[in-house]
C-alpha cells in the first residue's frame, strides 16, 4: 500500500511548515553513504506510548515526495493506535530506494542502528518491500522492532489481520447501506491485491461476492485471478466499472477531484492508507455523493494490532484476531457519529482519535 501523490502536492513545501502543520514531535533524517542508505523516520505522536509503525522501501521520484509520505503516513498511524484502543504512539519510516538491487545485511543493519539511537522512542515493523527476513537483520542492531517470523517468537506476517480488519470494516459499512452485512453477491472492486489485498479477495471470494480486481504487476493479477476466479479489470478502468463496493488496496490519495465524479459505488472500504487526497475536502463530497467512506486509518488497523500484541510479548496470532474484531463496531460508531452529526466519517474518527489522545494527555507525558 503506496500512497504516491500528484507533483503538485509535494513541491514548493516548507519542511518544517509540514512537520508543524501535523503536529509532528520528530523527524530523523539518515544517511550512510558506505551501504548507500538514505531513510527518514518521523515519530508523530507519543502521548499513548513510543511509536510503533512499518517501515516501507520505495523508489520516491524526490525527496520531498518521500517526506511526505512519511509524515502522512506516521500521523495516520497515531490515530490508528488511539481509535483501536493500543497503548502506543504513530510514527513510520520509510528507506528511498530500490529494494531489489540495494537490500543487504550491512545495509539494513545499518539502519537498525539509526533506528537503536532514538532510545526506544521509534518500533519498527515491515512494510511495502520489506520482510520478515529484513526485520531480522533489522533486530541484530536494535531490540526497538517488530514483525520477526514466528520461529524467533514474533508474529509474523501481519498481512492477513490486517485484511480480516478491512473485511469486518467493509461489512460494517454495507449493513449501514444495504441494512444486512452480508457481501453475498455484492459486486467488489479490489484495486491493488498484494498481501493484504490477495488476503482480502481471498475472504470475499469465500463469501460468494462478485469480485473485480487490479493491479501493477500483471503477474500478481494472474496469480491471483488463477487461484480465486476473481474478474481482471484495467487499472484506469477499475473507477468506472459498475460495482457495489470499491476496495482501495494500493495506492494512496485514489479518492479525488478526478476520481469521485467517476465512481459508481455506494461503499468505499479498503486496506490502502490515506486514500482521500484531501481528507476535508473529498470527505465532503463523498458525503454529496451519497458514498458511505470506512475510515481507512480504522479499518486496515489489524497488521497493526498484530504488531502490537507482539511487542506486549507472549504473541499469540488469535488473540490478535480477536482484538481485530473490535473493528466491526467502532466502524458503525463512526459511522452513526458521521450521519448524526453530517461530517465526513474519516473526520468523525480523527475527532474520537484525538478526544482518547488529549483524555491520556492530562496523565501521561509524551515518550
Amino acid at each position: 500500500m503506496v500512497e504516491i501523490y500528484p507533483t503538485q502536492a509535494v513541491q514548493n513545501h516548507s519542511i518544517f511548515g509540514d512537520i508543524s502543520s501535523l503536529g509532528h514531535e520528530q523527524v530523523v533524517f539518515c544517511q550512510d553513504e558506505p551501504t548507500g542508505l538514505k531513510a527518514i523516520i518521523a515519530i508523530h505522536n507519543t502521548v499513548l506510548g513510543p511509536a510503533l509503525g512499518g517501515t516501507r522501501m520505495w523508489q520516491y521520484t524526490s525527496d520531498q515526495e518521500a517526506i511526505t509520505d512519511v509524515l502522512r503516513l506516521s500521523r495516520g498511524m497515531t490515530f490508528k493506535a488511539a481509535i483501536s484502543g493500543l497503548n502506543i504512539g504513530g510514527g513510520k519510516a520509510v528507506i528511498i530506494g530500490d529494494a531489489r538491487k540495494m537490500k543487504s545485511e550491512a545495509f539494513l543493519r545499518r539502519f537498525g542502528r539509526f533506528i537503536e539511537s532514538l532510545g526506544g522512542r521509534y518500533i519498527t515493523a515491515e512494510d511495502v518491500n520489506m520482510n520478515t527476513r529484513d526485520m531480522e537483520y533489522i533486530s541484530m542492531e536494535t531490540d526497538h522492532v517488530t514483525g520477526l517470523h514466528e520461529s524467533k517468537g514474533g508474529g509474523g506476517d501481519p498481512s492477513p489481520v490486517t485484511a480480516y480488519g478491512t473485511y469486518l470494516g467493509m461489512k460494517a459499512a454495507a449493513k449501514k447501506v444495504y441494512g444486512t452485512d452480508s457481501l453475498v453477491g455484492k459486486k467488489i472492486a479490489v484495486q491493488g491485491v498484494g498481501q493484504v489485498g490477495g488476503h482480502l479477495v481471498e475472504r470475499l471470494v469465500k463469501e460468494n461476492a462478485r469480485v473485480f480486481i487490479t493491479d501493477i504487476s500483471e503477474e500478481r493479477l494472474a496469480q491471483i485471478h488463477k487461484t480465486s476466479g476473481a474478474i481482471v479489470v484495467g487499472q484506469d478502468e477499475i473507477y468506472d466499472i459498475d460495482m457495489d463496493i470499491y476496495a482501495p488496496c494500493a495506492l494512496g490519495a485514489t479518492i479525488n477531484d478526478n476520481t469521485i465524479g467517476r465512481l459508481r459505488c455506494q461503499v468505499i472500504a479498503g486496506a490502502a492508507n490515506n486514500q482521500l487526497l484531501d481528507e476535508h475536502k473529498h470527505g465532503q463530497m463523498l458525503i454529496d455523493k451519497g458514498i458511505i467512506y470506512a475510515p481507512d486509518f480504522l479499518i486496515n488497523a489489524g497488521g497493526l494490532i498484530n504488531v502490537y500484541a507482539e511487542y506486549l510479548g507472549g504473541y499469540k496470532r488469535e488473540v490478535a484476531y480477536q482484538q481485530a474484531e473490535n473493528i466491526y463496531h467502532t466502524c458503525m460508531d463512526i459511522l452513526d457519529k458521521s450521519a448524526a452529526e453530517n461530517i465526513p466519517s474519516q473526520q468523525a474518527a480523527i475527532k474520537l482519535a484525538e478526544k482518547r489522545i488529549a483524555d491520556m494527555g492530562k496523565v501521561k507525558m509524551s515518550y
